[in-house]
């Protein structure tokens, strides 16, 4: 089958474009909300290093909730729990730029940014959860492409959602893009929970039924967090290093347009990955993906000007896409039954905990080192990411296989 074809009978499915469309508002606030705490701090306690510890706060509050609400999702249904949520994530954005402002203490504004990070739904995860919904009457093989359109769609919202940053922190201020954030959550959510997929979310039979470890009882489901912990690492190096690279290049704001170019190459490599009918083992093609990651990384320490950055930036970022869409396929194959949407937050929660680490210890090396030291940090993070992948990609299997391999280990 033609690649536009593939992409073509997903989009024909009943209801896909529709919600495709409700999810892009919604889950614009992932793309603003990292560079925004990072500008909005840096703009108003003058210091990286702070920016950096929010920014983390933020991170880790979010990666943390997120398979707790997945939890409750999978339990009790997916309106009950998402609409109370987002509500209290837009009261908490509003009281961190409201304090922010009013030059309150970091542990208060890490405190509000707990909060907002914790009470913001696991989007992503519903939506992959859906998939599987919406594309049963199809070809099995189409949930790849789905799932790369998927990435596709994220990489699509850290495009626009740095663009929007940097506009309105060279026009207004940081605060504009953090209070702009809440909005879209909640118009976005407006659409998204009247759709029928969604309206019709059914409460499985097995909910509940796996114990304390819940989804974690898969050996592929430990694998993917493994894996993608140190890859998230890299990734919120980044997010704190381009500012600070394009800052002593003379324009802090190209950050959010250098960020936008980096997701710009993992959206063409999510297309291309998606355009191909995949054969062969799952997690053995997710281990080679993981392997080109970190040659992306090194040689952005030593870009000498903004220039030649952004060829960079871009290549820096096509096996993104290619390398997450894998690893949520292998997610939705080794879940637990009755555990899929909270399956589907582990390796969110693992990546956005591993972004709250990378800018945390990135802002602090850009502080006391240098951008280029921050960068090779970065690059180390894919490079440890690759080896668990090489080393573990027999696990990432449907259960019965995984868990004999990892009992041999």
């Amino acid at each position: 089958m033609a690649a536009r074809e593939r992409y073509a009978r997903v989009l024909r499915a009943p209801h896909a474009r529709a919600l495709l469309i409700a999810e892009l508002p919604a889950r614009l606030p992932v793309g603003i909300n990292g560079l925004a705490i990072v500008l909005f701090l840096r703009e108003h306690t003058g210091s990286y290093a702070s920016a950096g510890v929010v920014a983390a706060a933020f991170g880790f509050a979010l990666g943390l909730s997120s398979p707790i609400i997945g939890r409750l999702i999978d339990a009790r249904g997916l309106a009950r729990v998402v609409l109370p949520l987002s509500v209290l994530h837009a009261v908490a954005m509003v009281g961190l730029v409201v304090l922010g402002l009013g030059d309150a203490p970091l542990g208060v504004l890490a405190l509000l940014a707990v909060a907002a990070g914790a009470f913001i739904p696991p989007l992503g995860s519903i939506s992959r959860s859906l998939w599987p919904r919406i594309l049963r009457d199809e070809d099995p093989g189409l949930l790849a492409t789905a799932l790369a359109l998927d990435g596709v769609l994220i990489e699509l919202v850290f495009v626009i959602g740095p663009l929007i940053t940097a506009l309105l922190s060279a026009l207004v201020d940081p605060a504009a893009a953090l209070l702009l954030s809440p909005v879209l959550l909640l118009g976005g959510l407006a659409l998204f929970l009247v759709q029928e997929p969604v309206r019709t979310w059914e409460i499985s039979e097995h909910a509940g039924s796996h114990g304390a470890l819940g989804a974690l009882r898969s050996p592929g489901i430990r694998t993917l967090v493994l894996v993608t912990l140190p890859m998230g690492f890299c990734f919120g190096a980044m997010e704190v290093t381009l500012p600070a690279f394009s800052e002593a290049h003379g324009s802090r704001e190209i950050g959010g347009v250098l960020m936008a170019v980096w997701s710009a190459g993992s959206a063409v490599g999510g297309l291309l990955y998606g355009a191909r009918h995949w054969t062969g083992s799952p997690g053995r093609r997710y281990a080679r993906l993981a392997a080109l990651l970190p040659i992306g990384y090194l040689p952005l320490a030593l870009a000498p000007s903004i220039g030649v950055m952004v060829p960079l930036a871009l290549l820096a970022g096509v096996c993104i896409a290619p390398t997450l869409t894998a690893g949520n396929q292998i997610a939705g194959d080794v879940a637990p039954e009755g555990a899929e949407t909270e399956a589907y937050t582990w390796p969110i929660t693992a990546l956005v905990v591993g972004l709250a680490l990378g800018n945390w210890l990135a802002g602090a090396i850009v502080e006391s080192v240098d951008w280029q030291t921050a960068f090779l940090v970065s690059a180390g993070g894919a490079g440890l990411s690759a080896l668990l992948a090489a080393t573990r990609w027999r696990t990432l299997r449907p259960a019965a296989h995984a868990a004999s391999y990892e009992a041999a280990l």
